[in-house]
């Protein structure tokens, strides 16, 4: 094995690596970064080697290293140089892409390109195939992949809509990165039909005619693609989200009933209020504020936050329980939800309907002028909401363009805004971070059909909630650390330094600096954001710092929300939909003299926390998985609507640059399509993957995020949920048999030089001249 010799040094005690040093041994010898293998390359020994150890534990602990197989080390992300893949599609130039076949990080994996292999290994390839592979990194950042051995392959099952045409039978994949139709033959169809959407098993690559199209065999026929909750039917499907509730569950739901009074503190006489969306069916967060009384503090505001009692009907360990737990969240679509738990409870009797009365977790909470809080106190109580508004409602109530149900809703309307406000100082003095990022909001009529794609309106009545609740899940948090109970916190770390080196170099190309030397805050990226605010290129910079920042998470260790700028976090106000919303409750009604139930599960040698972890692994999974079949399920929408509008030009701002086309940002729907770099005015284009750039390397021309362009809808596929795009207008680019108007940097492009034709002798050479072809080497 080939090891790359560390720097030539005196005989004699070697200096101690610098870290960087010791990263740079392990990028050159990923095969030989043992910790005995690092030691012997810098001559290391005695105390050295101890001092190397500790080094190597707070590098991995940093996460700027992590511990692979045999004890070796390596950067987090990349790649061991010999490793199993799977075949995953054939991109636009013709060439298989795979991805890695155990990829544990929470970032997307580096793409792999499959070289051209000889020989036995690298012939029959085709999607789904597991190969063990050599891998080689390339400047883009990707990986080039050589079949060492094909290893046996799982049956591959994917969803599609099944059609039919003049060679019989295809299913055309809902997956967007699988593109390529399966053939089906009638007798493999089952009792699906043309139109219908089905799950199917990609058969064997031996069955069938060698050349040509895979072939598929339905498993099962999900529903007509014409019925109106075919969309989120897919997404379901793909992301493996249950939706149909077990029989013991719905019975254990509808045996609920009235809570007790009890010991419930009695809060009907309050006009607390409920205060949602104009389409929202479930009601677990209800408010009320007046001023505060204490001489002692003026300006002051009293804030009470009642939240559905939850935990008083999903006890630890029954079938609902063990249901919503699966689930981890609601999830929510244009044309329906699926809830976490059951009807009669998510509508029924955990939802804070007005004119009835339900048990609660509240909070009362005291805030200064200035939104600091002085106090809070929790309480089981019993409400009974003394109406349901919506945004819209309040907004209008608080601009004299709204009349109130009641002349005690009127009279409160007052105060909520009052204590928002003295919030908001609160909120401006910490410093968070305020990303603008507008919400598609897909208008389906009854008949399944878009009736339109419009931007959420962004009022003030919606910030005031997101106040009171932020405020009310601080005070859980605090609680629970108070009471020295277990906390099932809501984290969110900084970005990671190399996201914001990257951020770095592409807010350059917006005259944008981020701070130079520290940790960067959160305030200093909304100050970023308020210098393009109202500017074309605001929504891009939006994004871009969004994409920079870590993938909040939940977990029993307090790591503190980066975003919000907040110490500790902890989600509490929303037990319908969030199980980690569910644990909180449980851990706060839980203490002494309380028969309330707890969530007391232990792993079998009593490690509350490992259960604990594992827990908000998990309905932190469940929370990422609806927000992937959410954003699907709005984007086959989106296609959908655009089906409608073929040939129609629109403007857009390119959101994302790579390899293969730009995505551009569709107004006013918000949706994405690509320009495939065939679409592009005719050239070869190189990628500049740090300043997110397409370069023509003939002619010059650059297409950049944030460019503002004009196109055309070529295709829009609903299945797939995918837009393609062409340039609407190519005045100005230079025609082929001009001279290039400006070269084009010319960096490394191994595509390229994979392709390029190889160079081919005259003839023959004599043993002369292959002389003197070795002598010259």
């Amino acid at each position: 094995m080939n090891r790359k010799k560390s720097p030539t040094r005196p005989r004699g005690k070697a200096p101690f690596p610098s870290r960087q040093q010791v990263l740079d041994y392990i990028a050159a010898n990923p095969q030989a970064a043992a910790k005995r293998d690092i030691a012997r390359a810098f001559r290391l020994v005695g105390d050295d080697r101890v001092a190397l150890r500790n080094m190597l534990r707070e590098m991995k602990a940093e996460g700027l290293l992590e511990r692979r197989a045999g004890g070796r080390h390596g950067e987090p992300g990349h790649l061991p140089s010999v490793t199993v893949i799977e075949v995953l599609d054939i991109d636009e130039d013709g060439e298989l892409t795979a991805r890695p076949a155990v990829w544990e990080a929470e970032t997307p994996p580096p793409r792999i390109l499959l070289q051209p292999s000889h020989g036995r290994a690298g012939t029959a390839l085709t999607i789904g195939d597991r190969v063990l592979a050599r891998l080689e990194r390339v400047p883009e950042g990707h990986y080039l992949a050589r079949t060492i051995r094909r290893l046996d392959r799982a049956a591959k099952r994917v969803i599609g809509l099944y059609e039919t045409g003049p060679e019989g039978g295809r299913i055309r994949q809902a997956e967007k990165r699988l593109q390529k139709d399966l053939r089906l033959e009638a007798k493999n169809a089952g009792s699906a039909k043309p139109g219908d959407l089905v799950l199917a098993e990609v058969l064997p690559a031996g069955r069938g005619p060698r050349l040509g199209l895979r072939q598929a065999r339905v498993i099962q026929r999900l529903g007509a693609f014409d019925d109106p909750q075919a969309f989120s039917l897919i997404a379901l499907h793909e992301q493996g989200i249950p939706y149909v509730f077990p029989e013991e569950v719905l019975t254990e739901a509808a045996a609920a009933g009235p809570a007790d009074e009890g010991v419930r503190e009695d809060l009907r006489d309050l006009p607390l209020v409920t205060i949602d969306g104009a389409d929202a069916r479930d009601f677990d967060d209800a408010v009320y504020a007046e001023p505060d009384d204490d001489p002692k503090n003026p300006g002051g505001w009293r804030v009470l936050v009642a939240i559905a009692d939850v935990a008083h009907y999903v006890r630890p360990d029954t079938a609902l329980d063990r249901e919503a737990y699966r689930r981890g969240n609601s999830v929510y679509f244009p044309d329906r939800v699926v809830p976490m738990l059951p009807e009669a409870l998510s509508n029924g009797w955990c939802s804070l309907k007005p004119g009835e009365d339900r048990p609660c977790l509240g909070v009362w909470m005291t805030l200064d002028r200035e939104g600091t809080k002085r106090q809070h106190r929790f309480t089981r109580g019993l409400m009974r909401s003394a109406a349901r508004l919506t945004y819209e409602t309040v907004q209008g109530l608080k601009d004299g363009e709204a009349t109130a149900p009641s002349a005690a809703v009127a009279g409160l309307i007052g105060p909520l805004y009052g204590a928002f406000a003295a919030l908001l100082t609160a909120r401006e003095r910490r410093g968070t971070l305020e990303l603008d990022l507008p919400e598609r909001q897909v208008i389906v009529e009854r008949t399944g059909k878009v009736g339109d794609i419009v931007q959420r309106a962004r009022l003030d009545s919606h910030k005031l909630i997101e106040e009171f609740m932020i405020t009310a899940n601080v005070a859980a948090a605090e609680e629970l650390e108070r009471r020295h109970r277990p906390c099932m916190y809501r984290n969110h770390e900084p970005p990671d330094p190399l996201k914001l080196e990257a951020l770095g170099e592409v807010l350059r190309g917006f005259d944008l600096r981020l701070p130079k030397g520290g940790a960067v805050r959160p305030k200093a990226l909304t100050g970023l954001l308020r210098k393009v605010a109202g500017q074309p290129a605001g929504a891009i910079v939006n994004q871009m710092i969004l994409r920079a920042q870590s993938q909040a998470f939940y977990g029993p260790g307090n790591l503190g929300h980066f975003g919000l700028a907040l110490a500790r976090y902890a989600h509490f106000t929303s037990p319908i939909r969030r199980y980690a919303d569910l644990l909180v409750h449980r851990a706060l009604i839980a203490g002494p003299g309380d028969d309330s139930p707890g969530d007391d599960r232990t792993s079998p040698d009593g490690d509350r926390d490992a259960v604990l972890t594992e827990m908000g692994q998990h309905i932190s999974f469940t929370e990422r998985r609806a927000a992937s079949a959410e954003r699907d399920t709005v984007d086959r929408f989106t296609a959908a609507y655009m089906a409608e509008r073929i040939g129609e030009t629109l403007d857009g701002t390119v959101s994302g640059v790579t390899r293969f086309g730009l995505f551009v940002t569709l107004e006013p729907t918000g949706g994405d399509g690509l320009v495939t770099v065939f679409d592009l005015p005719d050239d070869r284009y190189h990628l500049h993957p740090k300043r997110q750039m397409l370069e023509g390397l003939r002619w010059g021309r650059r297409f950049m995020l944030g460019d503002r362009l004009r196109v055309r809808i070529l295709e829009a596929d609903a299945v797939s949920g995918t837009i393609r795009l062409k340039l609407a207008d190519d005045d100005g680019v230079p025609e082929a048999e001009d001279e290039p108007a400006q070269q084009g940097e010319r960096a490394w492009d191994p595509l390229a030089a994979k392709r390029r034709p190889p160079r081919r002798r005259a003839g023959p050479r004599s043993k002369k001249s292959r002389k003197i072809t070795r002598d010259k080497r």
